[in-house]
């Protein structure tokens, strides 16, 4: 009876601590995964959205057709929503809830800009819009945006930085201000 108890302990044992998250991967789902988010509302995502990427449309020919700027928005949109349920998946942990709750706090901020101005000023591009109203739009998302996305990114990235020294994680910080 004791050796089937054992038995069956051992197997349990090793599920939960299998499942333990461990402090290196709170930091690279809350703070690293952030680091996507670099130039929203700046440069980057400007020229990501003036001269979009190219993509194979036939592989028999091997022909390219350039990727519409909604497909951009929507690509950057999804990586946002899937690192921000991985950040709520990660459930409450004290050592941890100061970068968890700044991390959330961003991708809340970012994910309905996204949808909204992004998925507009995308609309314009792939319309041919006048160059007069991109520029007003792009314009307008930064001076809305810029500051607030900045003071929310570097947020992350210092409560971030004390997890990880805490932790006895090694960061190298390598993105300037995101502007």
């Amino acid at each position: 009876m004791k050796n089937t108890l054992i038995a069956l302990l051992i197997p349990c044992w090793l599920l939960v601590s299998c499942s333990s998250t461990t402090p290196r991967q709170y930091f690279e789902r809350a703070s690293l995964n952030c680091n996507l988010l670099y130039g929203f509302a700046g440069y980057e995502l400007k020229r990501d959205l003036s001269l979009p990427s190219e993509k194979l449309v036939d592989a028999n020919t091997m022909k390219m057709a350039p990727v519409s700027r909604a497909e951009v928005v929507k690509e950057k949109l999804a990586r946002a929503e899937e690192n921000y349920q991985k950040v709520k998946d990660l459930g409450s942990n004290e050592d941890a809830d100061e970068m968890l709750k700044a991390a959330v706090m961003l991708y809340e901020f970012v994910i309905p800009v996204y949808k909204n101005e992004y998925t507009q000023l995308a609309a314009l591009y792939d319309a041919n819009a006048p160059a007069e109203k991109i520029a007003a739009t792009e314009k307008s998302i930064t001076d809305k945006y810029a500051d607030t996305f900045e003071r929310l990114y570097n947020n992350v990235m210092k409560t971030g930085t004390a997890y990880a020294e805490k932790n006895g994680i090694e960061v190298r910080q390598v993105n300037p201000s995101p502007r």
